[in-house]
């Protein structure tokens, strides 16, 4: 193994900002679009044709991740490319992972890495053929972990394509029997979020109280650690401001407004974010009823610099209140969709930890393969 620094290896590139991207894959949205934490949405067209490491270049929180295709990187983060025939991208991209990014920091308002001190950092670089060993097996993991992923988004996919054909083209079991007045079916009516919902608006806690040694509860600010429809937790609280509880629908009150995720615990939000729990029981319905309203993010909202939306604009949401008949109907076919969904999240959960445990013991040769 031989020490080499990292401006030897690769070179970052600067992304590119990008005017509108879509959160969800599309027929021509197939490109992976990328920020400084990660995976943000889809596009038509591609940055970069090749694999390459996205590093997160402005944030408080930037990561390291791997586009194994065509991608295209925004202008917080950069996309890595290799100098070296001798090094094999995927095993770059695990070994990243042990650097903290997040200590590259250049001191200004906005925490930012340079690529004069990412490029001086030494790593031990062992042969083409050990570096190809270690990436395969870890990868496995990674196989494992993105097929689960994409059975979440079909699943996904399918619940809100059936709400889609029942409550927007108004097709529901015995549609034919219903008279449409105004564009609403009789007996339905359309009815203010916080009329069917608690919504809790989030609330930050001084920063004197963070920390990501996993004391106190989960903490969340606004969408960085969103994922496609859980978030994962980085940053802790230790002290209970405004909760969401488990079930909860994260919405995001501050740009990009109206993203959506389901918090599987409990967790203290800040103030880009709310928290929506059903009153009526109708969790699973209400999900994809916001899902469908909130179709573009920055639909509602104003303001100078950050696209918001007021606690009063949010509870005056007005949303689709099919007869409790019909909701139930909807919620018996998509019960067993979200539950298979939730299943393979924990176990991407538990696949991501035996991952983990194994990566520093492949990288420093306390295991051998």
């Amino acid at each position: 193994m031989k020490a080499r620094r990292l401006g030897e290896l690769c070179t970052l590139n600067y992304g590119k900002a990008l005017r509108t991207y879509d959160p969800n894959t599309q027929d021509s949205h197939i490109v992976r679009v990328f920020g400084t934490n990660g995976p943000i949405g889809w596009t038509t067209s591609p940055l970069c044709e090749h694999p390459a490491i996205i590093i997160g270049r402005k944030g408080a929180y930037r990561g390291v991740h791997y586009a194994s295709g065509p991608s295209w990187t925004i202008d917080t983060a950069y996309y890595l490319t290799l100098r070296d025939s001798n090094v094999d991208l995927k095993w770059l991209y695990y070994r990243l992972l042990l650097v903290d990014i997040n200590r590259m920091d250049t001191g200004s308002a906005i925490p930012s890495t340079k690529r004069e001190d990412f490029y001086s950092v030494s790593i031990l670089l062992p042969s083409i053929t050990a570096q190809q060993h270690v990436a395969s097996l870890l990868s496995a993991y990674d196989d494992l972990i993105e097929n689960n992923r994409q059975r979440i988004r079909l699943l996904e996919q399918a619940a809100r394509l059936l709400y889609k054909e029942w409550f927007v083209r108004l097709r529901f079991p015995g549609h034919e029997h219903v008279r449409i007045k105004d564009g609403v079916p009789e007996g339905w009516e359309k009815m203010k979020l916080s009329e069917l919902a608690d919504i809790t608006m989030g609330q930050s806690p001084q920063s004197v109280y963070y920390n990501e040694d996993g004391s106190g509860l989960p903490f969340h600010q606004g969408v960085t650690n969103f994922g496609e429809r859980f978030p994962s937790h980085q940053t802790y609280c230790t002290i209970q401001g405004r909760l969401a509880e488990p079930g909860d629908i994260l919405f995001s009150v501050r740009a990009p407004v109206g993203r959506i995720n389901i918090t599987t615990d409990k967790i203290v939000i800040g103030r880009g974010l709310a928290a929506i729990k059903s009153r009526l029981g109708q969790q699973n319905f209400l999900f994809y009823s916001l899902k469908s309203h909130f179709f573009k993010e920055d639909m509602i909202g104003g303001g100078a610099i950050f696209a918001a939306i007021t606690k009063k604009d949010l509870f005056g949401v007005r949303l689709l209140q099919p007869s409790k008949l019909i909701v139930e109907m909807f919620m018996n076919h998509v019960r067993p969709i979200d539950a298979q969904i939730d299943n393979f999240h924990q176990t991407n959960k538990h696949l991501t930890q035996a991952r983990d445990l194994l990566l520093p013991r492949l990288m420093n040769g306390e295991m051998k393969i």
